[in-house]
């Protein structure tokens, strides 16, 4: 890799290129090497990636809207839109000979390659607009990386939110990118509308109602041009989180559960005026706290497994080329159940939370908190 060349190509606000691609991982996927970014350093988002003289740029973290009230005005100056925020993966698409399917990290994912070309169908796509990045979440029950539930998704399908230039991450115009997914029958989430900032206010917060009473996600705003971006998550998917915290406590950390705490109790402050309501409100977050964590430890005691569940589906080499992917991420699996059903597999299985796991074991154990 000409470290020189693509330095200069990424606009970095490194010294040089060496302080900049000391970061880079270097790392390998059918026979194809390539560099990543595994965390953001030196204005170049996270999972930028080179590849084959290609650059593919990471996806631009968003920040989140804590107080609609305030927030909103302060954030954006223009109009707007809102969109849903679907609770999937996050993954780019880009054509490098084939499309290939990248996640936020940067690595390349065999199994949602292989998806995202049977599910997407991009081939047409990328021979118009080779120079194109399709920004999409993998959603649905089924998948490998998360596993919330849609009533109108039975295992898994792809929702394209955002088209990119490939190199510069330039985004395209919401209208444009609505418009583009359409005429190659992208699916793609839901547009709210379109608002001046201090309608967006209260187009956000029904917006944000609606989603909680289906127990989704929350809404992402975006100037029209697609430059300026916000989000803003709901009850339930708080309440989700933490539960997802509190069930693996010793694996995700002290700063996973404060960060869905303090967005629950802003929202509480903003949404709740009747103080009923606001207890009503505890007592669940209470029951997403309590709960999972409890189960885990039953669980732990019982000897079963701990951990993430998931289910997918897939042919048999997609199947297998995932497993080899997450296998070489050192990461700790259970299978629990491995079937056939009309030519595909599915397979049921745990990534083991060892930390959680072992901890919740030595407590049992020798029943000793030392603080």
């Amino acid at each position: 890799m000409d470290e020189q060349e693509y330095f200069v190509r990424l606009e970095s606000t490194a010294s040089n290129p060496e302080d900049l691609f000391e970061h880079f991982e270097q790392r390998s996927t059918a026979d194809r090497t390539y560099h990543a970014l595994p965390s953001a350093r030196h204005g170049i988002e996270r999972g930028t990636v080179v590849i084959e003289d290609t650059i593919v740029r990471g996806y631009p973290k968003i920040p989140r809207v804590l107080v609609l009230n305030v927030g909103v005005p302060s954030f954006f100056e223009q109009e707007l839109a809102i969109e849903e925020k679907l609770d999937g993966v996050n993954v780019r698409i880009a054509d490098i000979g084939e499309p290939l399917a990248f996640t936020r990290s940067g690595y390349v994912c065999p199994y949602t390659t292989a998806r995202a070309r049977e599910l997407l169908d991009p081939a047409a796509f990328f021979r118009e607009h080779p120079e194109k990045t399709l920004c999409a979440e993998l959603v649905g029950p089924e998948t490998p990386y998360t596993t919330h539930d849609y009533d109108d998704i039975d295992s898994h399908t792809f929702r394209v939110f955002d088209i990119r230039h490939r190199e510069s991450g330039r985004p395209l115009p919401v209208t444009d990118r609505r418009e583009l997914c359409a005429a190659y029958e992208f699916p793609q989430p839901r547009l709210f509308g379109w608002y001046e900032p201090r309608e967006a206010i209260e187009g956000a917060r029904e917006a944000t109602t609606e989603l909680n009473r289906k127990d989704r996600e929350g809404i992402v705003m975006k100037t029209l041009n697609g430059e300026q971006m916000a989000k803003y998550t709901t009850e339930s998917q708080h309440h989700e989180e933490l539960a997802y915290g509190f069930s693996l406590p010793f694996d995700r950390g002290r700063d996973f559960v404060f960060s869905r705490l303090v967005r629950e109790a802003f929202q509480a402050a903003e949404f709740e005026d009747d103080d009923d309501q606001l207890r009503k409100r505890a007592q669940r977050m209470g029951e997403a706290i309590l709960l999972p964590m409890v189960e885990t430890i039953r669980n732990t005691a019982d000897e079963q497994a701990v951990g993430e569940r998931f289910t997918v589906r897939g042919t048999p080499q997609q199947i297998d080329a995932l497993f080899e992917h997450l296998y070489d991420q050192s990461l700790t699996l259970d299978v629990q159940d491995d079937r056939r059903e009309d030519g595909e597999r599915i397979v049921e299985f745990v990534k083991v939370a060892e930390s959680t796991r072992d901890q919740i074991q030595y407590y049992l154990e020798e029943g000793i908190h030392r603080e």
